[in-house]
């Protein structure tokens, strides 16, 4: 098993490819769609750069995976979706729940889909998908959100999204609607660090603390002795404790507004008016 992954250094975003060299199967998982705001275009090198890398090597997209509606970027799964149309999107069931959270926000219509059909599949807790000769277990880690998945890739890697980062950031914020740092703790002390500690951990982002240079891949074991605010010893009570503290000093995400009514609808933006142009809805609060 191979692991490719792209950096969107505007985002701090890792996508990852997984492929297997001899089989040619593959599965792509949060890839990005570029967005740049003052000017609020899009573009899509990053989306590009993971299909011109399957072309090259004659790899075969089976699924585009989401760890979970993501609140930072835009995805590209759309977009990937497009050019290889026999993949297959998906994400947790639950995003239904986020799509019936950010429906209120955004005060939109009908039209705005709250039973996930954007995506092609959604995802129970365990389930297993068969890319091909690449094997993916589907671990639910809400928290973060409550849609938020890991997957566990031919039981040697787990790709953890948002919910737990190198062992020097720590883990996701739990401030968003629906998140819970009690859900947190129980996802990763209770699920992921019963993983063997040899398991290969690759984070879906990394801000670079102190300037250090980019890492994206850690263990299990290095992060139940390691993590900076989750260890294998770390009680819930001190953890809920902290990420709600944390949590309540943070500003939202920079691209939240933009990024999470794209998402939520598996990155179909939204459809052209009567002028030929789509537009993002953008409360004012007071």
């Amino acid at each position: 098993m191979k692991v490719k992954e792209f950096y969107d250094e505007p985002t701090f975003t890792l996508t990852y490819l997984v492929y297997d060299e001899g089989t040619k199967d593959a599965v792509v998982i949060d890839p990005v769609l570029d967005y740049e705001p003052f000017g609020s275009k899009v573009a899509t090198k990053s989306a590009e750069e993971v299909i011109s890398f399957i072309k090259d090597n004659n790899l075969k997209l089976h699924y585009i995976l989401e760890t979970h509606a993501h609140a930072d970027h835009l995805t590209g799964a759309q977009y990937i979706k497009e050019k290889i149309p026999l993949a297959t999107t998906a994400i947790h069931k639950n995003i239904t729940l986020v799509q019936e959270a950010f429906k209120g926000l955004f005060n939109f219509g009908d039209d705005f889909d709250t039973t996930g059909k954007a995506f092609d599949k959604l995802l129970n807790d365990g389930e297993k998908l068969q890319a091909g000769s690449i094997e993916v277990d589907t671990i639910h880690t809400p928290g973060h959100t409550p849609a938020c998945v890991s997957y566990l890739v031919n039981k040697e890697a787990v790709f953890t999204g948002d919910a737990l980062f190198m062992p020097d950031f720590g883990t996701g914020r739990c401030d968003f609607p629906a998140g819970s740092a009690e859900d947190l703790y129980n996802s990763i002390h209770n699920k992921l660090y019963e993983l063997p500690d040899d398991t290969k951990v690759y984070t879906g982002h990394d801000y670079q603390p102190g300037g250090r240079d980019l890492m994206f891949m850690s263990t299990i074991g290095e992060e139940k002795t390691s993590n900076i605010q989750l260890k294998a010893e770390t009680t819930r009570e001190e953890f809920v404790e902290f990420r709600n503290n944390r949590d309540a000093g943070l500003m939202a995400p920079h691209l939240l507004l933009q990024s999470i009514q794209v998402n939520a609808q598996n990155g179909e933006l939204p459809k052209p008016e009567d002028n030929g142009m789509s537009y993002l809805k953008i409360p004012i609060r007071e």
